[in-house]
C-alpha cells in the first residue's frame, strides 16, 4: 500500500540492503550482505545487537544433530561468532537436557560485543533504538522504503532489497504481505522469562536427576507455588556458581479479545501483561529452587531476561512452506540453504513439552523458498518468521538455523540488490546455483555431503 506521507519524512539512510532486526538471523544477514559487496543498514529496536541471543538466552542450539553420533550441520559465519566468543572468555559445549543436541553456552555480555565487532568490521551501518513503524510498498509488492521511530522522530530508510529478520515478521505485516498468526490453526508456543541464579553449589545440584527435579516441581506446585511448567531446566554457565534457567511458562492464547481476535505478543497490551507476569513467575521459580532443590540453599536471583522469550508469532507465506512431514521425513530440497537436525520441540500450554525426533539422527533441508516472501518482489525473511507450519517451525527455529538462514538471506539480498551483478532488487532474479556457490565458498553447510566434524 502506497503511503504518500512517507516521502515527506527525512531520509536517514539509503542502502543496497536494509535488514530489520539484529538477532541471530538479522546480524548474520547484515554481515553476509556487506561481505557480498552491498551497502547495508541494520535496524534494531534495542540498545544492543543480538535479539534473543543476547536479551533472553545464553546458548546456541542447532549446530549439531542430537544422538550418539552427532554431526555438525551449521557453519560459515556462525562459526565465526563462536570463535569470537571463545576469544573473549570461556564457552561451554554441553549436552541438552532433553536431547536436542549439544548446546554452546556463552556469556551474553560477550556476545553483544562479538555481534557489534563482526557487523561493524563488515562495514554495516548500525542503527540502534530504532523501531519499525511502517512500509511504503507499490502495487507489485516492491518495498521502496520503511519508516522507523527514533529519538529524533520518524524517519525514512530506502533500499533496493530488504531482509525481515524481526522475528515477528513486522516488515511483512506493515507491508501488507500475507502471514499466519501463531494460534490460528495450532496452539501457539508459550512464552518464557529467563533468569539466572548465583552462589549455586554445583556439586550438590548435580545429585538431583532430571526426574527428581520435576517431582520436586510438582510437589511445590501442589503446595501453592506458581509453577505452570513442571519439566523446566537449569544449566551451568561459564561463570562458576551461576546457573541459567528455562523454567517459566506463559500461555499466549489463554484468552481472546472481545472481538474474537487472538491475543498474542504482537498485541501491545498482552505483551505488557506477559512481561510483568513472567517476572513475577520467575520469582516463584527462584523461591522454589532456593527452598526445595539441593545446591540452591544459599543461592540468589541475580538477573532476569531483558525481555520475555517469544517462540512464535507470525510466520510468512513464502514460495515454499516447510511442514511436519518434511521434518520427520528428513526431506532434502534442490534449493536448500541449510540443514536442521533438531527435533520438533513444541512448548505448548500445560506442564510438559511435546517432542518428535527426526528418525536415525537425520536432517531436514531448509529450502531457500521458505525465505522468499510470496507477495513481495524484493523482500526476504530470515529467522523464526520464515515460511513453515507450526510443527516444522518448532524444529527449525533454533538459533544456529536462524544464523544459517541469515547468511543465505544476506548473501541473496546482496546479489539481488545488484552489488554482485543482479539488478533491480528482485530476489527471484538470483540464480540459486550462484547463491549456492557463494554460500559454500563462505563455509555454509548445505547438505549431508558438506557436513564435517562432530561435537566434542
Amino acid at each position: 500500500m502506497s503511503r504518500a506521507w512517507i516521502a515527506d519524512l527525512p531520509l536517514i539512510a539509503d542502502a543496497d540492503v536494509c535488514v530489520v532486526g539484529s538477532g541471530a538471523a538479522g546480524s548474520t544477514a547484515a554481515i553476509a550482505a556487506a561481505r557480498g559487496g552491498a551497502s547495508v543498514v541494520l535496524v534494531e529496536k534495542l540498545p544492543f545487537l543480538g535479539g534473543t541471543s543476547t536479551a533472553v538466552l545464553d546458548t546456541f542450539y542447532g549446530f549439531w544433530t542430537p544422538g550418539e553420533a552427532p554431526r555438525k550441520v551449521v557453519g560459515g559465519i556462525a562459526d565465526e561468532i563462536v570463535a569470537g566468543l571463545r576469544a573473549l572468555g570461556p564457552v561451554l559445549e554441553r549436552p541438552n537436557t532433553y536431547g536436542a543436541g549439544t548446546g554452546v553456552t556463552y556469556l551474553a555480555e560477550h556476545l553483544k560485543i562479538v555481534w557489534e565487532r563482526l557487523v561493524a568490521e563488515a562495514g554495516v551501518r548500525i542503527l540502534l533504538h530504532a523501531m519499525l513503524q511502517d512500509a511504503d510498498v507499490d502495487r507489485s509488492g516492491q518495498v521502496r522504503s520503511i519508516v522507523v521511530a527514533t529519538k529524533a522522530g520518524l524517519a525514512r530508510i530506502s533500499a533496493r532489497t530488504f531482509v525481515d529478520a524481526s522475528g515477528d515478521a513486522d516488515l511483512c505485516a506493515f507491508a501488507g504481505f500475507r502471514f499466519e498468526t501463531a494460534g490460528e490453526i495450532d496452539p501457539a508456543q508459550t512464552l518464557t522469562t529467563t533468569f539466572r541464579m548465583a552462589n549455586v553449589d554445583g556439586e550438590r545440584r548435580r545429585t538431583v536427576t532430571k526426574d527428581e527435579l520435576h517431582a520436586l516441581m510438582t510437589a511445590a506446585a501442589d503446595d501453592g507455588y506458581d509453577l505452570p511448567r513442571r519439566e523446566g531446566s537449569d544449566h551451568v554457565t561459564p561463570i562458576d556458581g551461576v546457573t541459567a534457567t528455562i523454567m517459566t511458562r506463559l500461555e499466549p492464547n489463554e484468552r481472546r479479545a472481545r472481538d474474537g481476535r487472538l491475543l498474542n505478543t504482537t498485541d501491545p497490551a498482552f505483551l505488557t501483561a506477559a512481561e510483568i507476569a513472567g517476572r513475577r513467575q520467575a520469582l516463584d521459580y527462584a523461591r522454589f529452587l532456593v527452598g526445595r532443590v539441593p545446591g540452591y540453599e544459599s543461592a540468589s536471583l541475580v538477573a532476569l531476561g531483558t525481555q520475555i522469550g517469544i517462540r512464535e508469532t507470525r510466520r510468512v507465506f513464502g514460495d515454499a512452506r516447510l511442514t511436519r512431514e518434511d521434518v520427520l521425513g528428513a526431506r532434502q530440497f534442490d534449493d536448500q540453504i541449510g540443514l536442521c537436525g533438531a527435533p520438533i520441540e513444541d512448548h505448548s500450554a500445560g506442564p510438559d513439552t511435546r517432542w518428535a525426533y527426526i528418525p536415525d539422527g537425520g536432517t531436514v533441508g531448509i529450502p531457500f523458498g521458505t525465505l522468499v516472501v510470496r507477495d513481495a518482489v524484493n523482500v526476504l525473511v530470515a529467522g523464526r518468521c520464515f515460511s513453515a507450519t507450526h510443527d516444522a517451525h518448532a524444529s527449525v527455529r533454533s538459533m544456529a538455523q536462524c544464523m544459517a538462514m541469515g547468511q543465505a538471506a544476506g548473501t541473496a539480498a546482496a546479489l539481488a540488490a545488484g552489488a554482485s551483478g543482479v539488478a533491480g532488487g528482485a530476489v527471484r532474479a538470483v540464480a540459486f546455483e550462484t547463491l549456492r556457490t557463494r554460500l559454500l565458498a563462505d563455509g555454509a553447510i548445505l547438505d549431508l555431503q558438506t557436513v564435517a566434524g562432530s561435537a566434542s
